[in-house]
């Protein structure tokens, strides 16, 4: 069994992406390649998607934890996605106000082995543009 910091970094590697391991928390950032603007300026800031894991037992399940910025056109077939994968959703709303094109943010989370909801929330991505 690979040890926290191997598995952290094999998480990473599902998303493309190098993980990171901070106060017990393996967390990925992913930026999105989307052109938007908030109150007519633009901004890239505050469009990612970013996935955690943390709380880890004994038979290898952890609280794993996502969010990701969507288009309002990719809600539908990126939420089918992750609920037909066992994915609970916890919150879908903005973040800001006045953006261009409309973006929202989807909160989704499960307790599962870590490697397993990367995989999951990695396919999932694939719907988005």
């Amino acid at each position: 069994m690979l040890n926290f910091n191997g598995l952290c970094n094999e998480y990473g590697k599902i998303f493309n992406e190098k993980a990171k391991v901070k106060n017990g928390i393996c967390s990925v950032s992913i930026a999105r390649n989307l052109h938007v603007t908030i109150q007519g300026r633009p901004s890239r800031g505050e469009l990612h998607a970013g996935f955690s894991f943390e709380s880890l037992d004994l038979e290898g399940n952890a609280l794993n934890l996502g969010e990701v910025v969507v288009l309002e056109e990719e809600i539908t077939e990126f939420t089918k996605q992750l609920v037909n994968k066992g994915i609970f959703i916890s919150a879908l709303h903005n973040h800001w106000l006045f953006t261009k094109p409309t973006i929202l943010y989807i909160h989704f989370q499960s307790v599962e082995p870590p490697l397993t909801f990367a995989q999951k929330a990695a396919e999932a991505l694939a719907v988005l543009r």
